[in-house]
């Protein structure tokens, strides 16, 4: 199952790619999973970032200070292994390890948790992440995804 999902997880970082990203974009991106989230009464903190500048940040009723956290990890472990949050934890789990164990990283700076995902530009490569935190780890990552297609058409 773990390597079944290791491929969607891959082939979804290889198809959701964007043309340019640049700060209206990634305030349109925030402003979309925003309005999807507010739908569907998500309790969920929003982040996009371009490189290390947070171009768009929302939370919603329902939510802490513990999920910018939460974000602030996730999108480290993207910063670092250059795939989705989801992605890095599946992989080490897919392996027989986990991520706290065997990554030997502070796990109060990472997290391999799902709900962060590469901001990929075509030709260009990763340039940012964009994620959520307050649901389950995989609707997180699920909903991050569903946001980018709509976002890209």
């Amino acid at each position: 199952m773990s390597d079944e999902l290791l491929a969607e997880l891959a082939a979804q970082e290889e198809r959701l790619r964007f043309r340019r990203f640049d700060n209206e974009t990634a305030i349109d991106l925030g402003i979309h999973l925003l309005g999807s989230a507010r739908a569907e009464s998500l309790p969920v903190t929003i982040s996009v970032r371009r490189g290390q500048q947070r171009l768009f940040h929302a939370a919603l009723p329902g939510t802490s200070v513990d999920n910018d956290a939460w974000i602030d990890r996730k999108s480290r472990v993207v910063d670092r292994y250059g795939h989705s949050s989801f992605y890095v934890g599946t992989f080490f789990r897919s392996r027989g390890k986990t991520f706290e164990a065997d990554s030997r990283l502070d796990l109060d700076l990472y997290a391999a948790h799902g709900g962060v995902f590469p901001v990929i530009v075509e030709n260009v490569g990763m340039v940012g992440t964009v994620g959520v935190s307050g649901l389950p780890q995989a609707e997180d990552h699920a909903f991050v995804v569903r946001a980018i297609e709509e976002s890209l058409g």
